[in-house]
């Protein structure tokens, strides 16, 4: 399984280094990483294996999840089209997407809030 954290986060130097040596230190790898603001605050969302063990070490660092949820993740081919023809599929099927970036290892992650569907959709094991 895999698991999306969003994380409220001070638009500043050193954030996202203080996010990254919670996680780290909770022995925890970030497999993706993607952060949306440009004002005062932020929102970074991680791909984490293993959410509780993030959660926390977040927390001992004064730093809270907002948003946890399971995605899917899928391993795809690094050429043009991937993603056109992996979004296609899903349109088909009516399912409808909150959240899409690219991970590390040619994967990309998607988030919805009709998951069985989704991985249905991709034919994607839970």
């Amino acid at each position: 399984m895999a698991f999306d954290l969003a994380i409220d986060i001070e638009n500043s130097p050193g954030a996202l280094a203080q996010v990254a040596a919670a996680i780290s230190d909770a022995g925890v790898n970030i497999a993706a990483a993607t952060c949306i603001g440009s004002g005062e605050r932020a929102e970074l969302h991680i791909l984490v294996p293993h959410a509780e063990a993030a959660r926390h070490s977040l927390a001992i660092s004064h730093l809270a999840v907002t948003r946890e949820r399971e995605v899917v993740v899928v391993d795809v081919e690094d050429r043009p089209g991937v993603l056109a023809d992996l979004t296609r599929k899903i349109a088909l099927a009516g399912v409808d997407l909150d959240l899409v970036y690219v991970a590390t290892r040619d994967r990309v992650v998607f988030g919805s809030a009709d998951l069985a569907g989704l991985r249905a959709a991709l034919d994607v094991a839970s």
